[in-house]
């Protein structure tokens, strides 16, 4: 049993993250907010997570949470980037490509 847990543990960690960029919609108001992840696989349940406890940083987004609710708000992809070698750069190009979909979107940053 505990080879198990340590093949477990040891697949957890070696696992492949895939960086991208996300959109957050409320399909009542007509906002969007785009954001940056390091992750996109677990982003939306971490944002979720924040606005069902209400504190999330971003207040106009936990405002139209409060507002319309969970069902209003849709979560989805912009961008998948390539795996880079380097954080340094793998950052620099999120940060690059935010940009660009927030200027594509006329978004609010999250």
């Amino acid at each position: 049993m505990t080879i198990d847990r340590k093949a477990a543990i040891a697949a957890y960690k070696d696992r492949k993250t895939v960086a991208g960029i996300y959109v957050v919609r409320c399909a009542a108001s007509g906002e969007a907010w785009v954001g940056q992840a390091p992750n996109l696989e677990t982003i939306q349940n971490r944002i979720w997570f924040s606005l069902r406890q209400g504190s999330h940083t971003c207040r106009r987004l936990q405002a139209a949470w409060n507002a319309h609710g969970e069902a209003a708000l849709t979560f989805g992809e912009c961008e998948r980037l390539e795996d880079e070698e380097t954080a340094y750069v793998r950052n620099a190009l999120l940060k690059e490509r935010m940009l660009h979909w927030l200027s594509e979107l006329k978004a609010e940053p999250i």
